[in-house]
């Protein structure tokens, strides 16, 4: 701002919106949660992979984060898109497809 002016405001405007959605998907505690976050890495693994704190797969327009909880057995969904629609759809998109590996 102190170089090109303008407010808080029009900076703001300058750059792209993203949307977040977060989910859950429960589970039974007999599943293997590591093993439903490995067959997910393995889906994707020509995306770009983190499995830092869980699954993060980067796509080129959006991305999902998939993180097992300690306390209790879900796994929950991070998604985030130019859209809340979009980021709401790869969430979805992603629980249908745990269901699928997981056998549920």
């Amino acid at each position: 701002m102190a170089e090109k002016g303008g407010t808080v405001a029009e900076l703001r405007a300058s750059y792209p919106s993203y949307f977040m959605s977060k989910k859950k998907i429960e589970l039974t505690p007999g599943l293997d949660v590591d093993g439903i976050l490995s067959a997910m890495a393995d889906k994707y693994k020509n995306e770009d992979i983190s499995t830092i704190d869980g699954v993060k797969i980067d796509f080129p327009e959006n991305w999902v984060h998939l993180r097992k909880s300690n306390t209790e057995p879900i796994i929950r969904i991070y998604t985030e898109a130019k859209s809340q629609q979009k980021a709401d759809a790869l969430a979805d998109r992603i629980i249908g497809e745990i269901k699928e590996v997981a056998g549920i």
